[in-house]
């Protein structure tokens, strides 16, 4: 089955990383040389996505910028002798269509996705967090994979999932498999269970592949805390009405870098930032020296 159509919700306020995201979104922070939505592409691009819709909000418009070609900016580059500069503007000319809509009422994930469904019409769809970066510089094929699964066993929905510690396990939406193994049935999820509570350590982590049959459980499924429609829900009326739900996990190189925070934000940059060919051996030297004067 050809997916070629992905969903990158950006419409959320970024509150816990106030205040650099006052005035601008937190999926354009930049992690390491890149913003945070700039790995989430190019990770679509290469698993041969042609269309991407983005689902912002109110100030969310410095994404649509960055995806625009701007031959301003690279006539001058090349008049002022950087052309060597014109590379770090690939992306630019990605094989990608970019779309945006908006959800005017920030009603959850859920409902995120639901004002993807007059585009995405009657086809099956990725879904991929506009703050989550999957791998070391994005280099992932979690949604090939996920795909692959979603064909082979003609589900309803796949969704990607990574193991976390158990004294983290409450901060996520947590699988309860029906078998082990790095592709699996789900035969529940559970949102921010208790240590106790949870069946597994299999944490939901920023990607999906979606039929379109989603679209309505979407519609029926009732919100919950904060008049929020949690997708985690939707999907789980999906099983309760025989649609098969599989997971996929991550392996051990693909790590969840999840900017929704600060802890989580600065760790990402500094492993960005030292994974960098130019600067991330000075940087490494920078970083040991401090240390030894700051133990």
């Amino acid at each position: 089955m050809d997916i070629n159509i992905a969903v990158v919700p950006v419409a959320g306020l970024g509150t816990r990383l106030l205040p650099a995201t006052k005035s601008q979104p937190k999926e354009m922070l930049p992690v390491g040389r890149k913003p945070v939505v700039q790995y989430v592409v190019e990770e679509l691009t290469r698993m041969r996505m042609k269309r991407v819709l983005f689902i912002t909000g109110p100030g969310k418009t410095s994404i649509e910028n960055h995806f625009d070609l701007n031959e301003e900016l690279i006539k001058e580059l090349r008049e002022s002798g950087k052309e060597e500069l014109l590379e770090e503007l690939e992306y630019e000319r990605a094989p990608l269509q970019y779309f945006y809509t908006r959800q005017r009422e920030l009603l959850g994930l859920g409902h995120a996705i639901q004002c993807a469904e007059p585009f995405v019409g009657n086809q099956p769809f990725v879904t991929a967090l506009g703050d989550s970066i999957i791998g070391m510089q994005a280099k992932s094929d979690i949604v090939q994979r996920m795909i692959r699964c979603f064909t082979e066993h003609r589900a309803s929905a796949v969704i990607a999932f990574e193991r976390v510690p158990m004294e983290e396990i409450h901060r996520y939406g947590v699988a309860k498999p029906r078998s082990a193994g790095e592709v699996f049935e789900i035969e529940d999820l559970v949102e921010k269970p208790t240590r106790q509570e949870a069946a597994s350590n299999l944490a939901i982590a920023a990607r999906y592949v979606f039929a379109p049959e989603i679209f309505d459980a979407i519609r029926r499924t009732p919100p919950g805390k904060h008049g929020e429609i949690q997708i985690t829900d939707a999907i789980r009326l999906l099983m309760k009405e025989g649609g098969k739900v599989f997971g996929v996990c991550l392996r051990a190189d693909e790590r969840r870098y999840d900017i929704g925070n600060f802890q989580a934000y600065f760790r990402a940059f500094v492993e960005f930032a030292l994974e960098d060919e130019k600067q991330g051996p000075a940087l490494r030297k920078h970083l040991e020296a401090l240390l030894d004067h700051h133990p």
